[in-house]
Formats: C-alpha cells, structure tokens, sequence
C-alpha cells in the first residue's frame, strides 16, 4: 500500500508562503512555553485544593517534559523533508511494503525520543514517499525501543533484566504487526499522504524553517489538549481501586494497560513508574511499558491532528489491542 506525494491542498498562495519581514518565530509557542513554565510557581499560591494542585501539576510536567521531544521531532521531520531526497527512501527500504514494515521498525531503535517526536517524523517520512505500514511501525517502535529507553528500563528495573529483553521484543513484536495489519487492511481514505507547504523557489534551510513552523504550531496544541485529558483522568481515578485489582491476573494487566493510556507518562520515564507499582505483576509492568510509548490520550490527540481524526480512532484500538495481548505472551514466555 503505498501513496505518491502530491501537491498540498493546504499551500500557500503565491506570494503568501513568506513574511515581508523575513523569518517570522512562532511567538504564540514561546508564549505557552514560557507560562507552562512560570504559571507553576505564579498559580501554586492560589491553588489550595489538593486535587488542583494536582491537576495544575501533572498538567505542567506533561506538557514541560513532552515539548523538548516534540520540538526534536518536528526538526527531524522538517529536515527529512527539506535536506533528504525522496529517492533516499526507496533506496534504504525495501521495495516490497510487507518487507519494508520490520526494516522500519528496527531502525525506530536509533532515535532517542519520546512518542512526541514519533509522530511529526512518522508524517515526514509518508511525505518523502515512505509507505504509511512502514512509517507506522517506526512511529509506534521508536519511542519503545530506542536506547535511551531500553538503558532506563534497565535502571528501574537492577534485578530483573528479563524485563528489558520483554519490552523490548514484545514492543517490535506490536510495531510490526500493526504495521502489517495495516498494509492488509487499511485503506487510503482513512490516513491521506501528509503533506508540506510547497517550496518552489525557496532555499533548503527556507523550506526547514517554514516546515518546522508549521508542524510544531500544528502539533503543539494537540500536546495541550492531550495534556488536560491526562491531568483531569490523573486526579480523578482513585488509587485503591488499584490496590483492589492488583491481586487479580487478568485485570490488573488490563488496569494498567488503560492506565498508561490515561496518565500519558514520557517514554524515558514510564519505566520507573512501573517499577514504583509493587503490587501489580511483572506481567503487567510490561503491559504498561508496551502500551504507554504506543497509545496514550496526547499522542492520540498527537495522531488525530496530524493523520485526521479517522485514522487515530482506528489505529489506536488495533495498537492498545495488540499491545494488551502481545504483552500476556511476552509476559507468561519471558516473565
């Protein structure tokens, strides 16, 4: 299943693609950026409930700790976009989609960056001709296996190195099936080719900065919009219903698996949550570390603004299915 690149519908009319003044910065960013940072200590004063301060707090770190990796991400995607020839593409991957899927996917271990930055580089590479199967499967293995994870994993978790060797096989194990699914099943209409403002007669470094801009303007406020769904859910589920269900196989892997979902914790610092949850089984620790860099609320909203609200509600079910059950699998052969 494949897509060619075709002109973007939402490009600019000529002599609109440019600013008179030269290179115009994303001041709205900066701004949020700057209050997510300050209006911690500015709010904290006026925030006496608990549960508020909670809110504000886990709203805050959500969005502090996903903007650096979505910042990288949307440079890396704005660079392969404007420095790598698409002929590049067809020459790394292989020609064959099914083949092409577990290539992608193993080279999502090179990049060290969270689920943030999987997404716009995912939306990069369909626009430089990679097939979408492909694509996927890198943005749901990178954040999962990369080596900053894997080394994390480690940390959390001295005494168990089994629990590396799960997530990380059970993590491809998701990405290339869902991958694979994908090729089978999915169809045109329900993820279009990404596209990029026409460049005609713009420089390289012109064309980086004007798609650098408009990823990370798009994709910042789906971060948002993901981060007040994952601080409301946070406060608002009750910490001994988790203690109630940890004693019971089949539904503690299933409460955390949801739970990932809903607490949208960063990759690189997922797995010491997991390891602090002492009550719950190995089995479903790894249930958690594989669902969490894969489907949670800010990557969904991450997902449904980049590829359109017809692929996220599609991809996001078949990912958090596969993850669930592959994770009993890994869990019960290497747990």
């Amino acid at each position: 299943m494949t897509e060619t690149s075709t002109t973007d519908h939402l490009a600019p009319h000529a002599g609109q693609g440019r600013d008179t003044g030269g290179i115009r910065l994303p001041w709205a960013f900066i701004v949020l950026v700057a209050l997510l940072a300050a209006g911690r200590f500015l709010l904290a004063p006026y925030l006496t409930a608990p549960a508020l301060q909670t809110w504000a707090t886990v709203f805050v770190a959500v969005c502090v700790q996903a903007l650096p990796f979505l910042v990288f991400g949307v440079a890396l995607s704005a660079a392969i976009t404007a420095f790598v020839p698409a002929s590049f593409w067809t020459r790394a991957l292989p020609r064959r989609t099914y083949a092409a899927v577990p290539v992608a996917g193993v080279a999502g271990a090179v990049l060290p960056g969270c689920e943030c930055a999987s997404v716009p580089v995912a939306s990069g590479l369909m626009a430089r001709g990679v097939a979408p199967p492909a694509a996927l499967a890198f943005l749901l293995a990178s954040p999962a296996i990369n080596p900053v994870v894997l080394v994390a994993t480690a940390v959390a978790f001295p005494d168990d190195p089994a629990m590396v060797v799960a997530r990380f096989g059970a993590s491809l194990t998701v990405a290339v099936l869902a991958g694979w699914i994908w090729a089978r099943f999915g169809r045109a209409a329900w993820l279009p080719t990404p596209r990029r403002p026409v460049t005609h007669g713009q420089g390289r470094w012109s064309a980086f900065l004007d798609g650098m801009r408009h990823d990370l303007m798009h994709a910042g406020g789906f971060l948002v919009v993901g981060a007040l769904a994952a601080a409301t859910l946070n406060v608002s589920i009750p910490r001994a219903w988790l203690t109630a269900v940890a004693g019971v196989p089949v539904v503690s892997v299933l409460v955390l698996a949801f739970l990932a979902v809903l607490l949208s914790i960063c990759s690189e610092a997922d797995a010491f949550v997991a390891a602090s949850l002492t009550t719950f089984s190995p089995t479903a620790k790894l249930a958690f570390l594989v669902v969490g860099p894969m489907v949670d609320l800010k990557l969904i909203a991450l997902q449904a603004g980049t590829f359109g609200r017809a692929f996220a509600w599609r991809f996001a079910p078949l990912t958090l299915a596969l993850a669930i059950g592959v994770s009993f699998v890994a869990g019960w052969a290497l747990l």
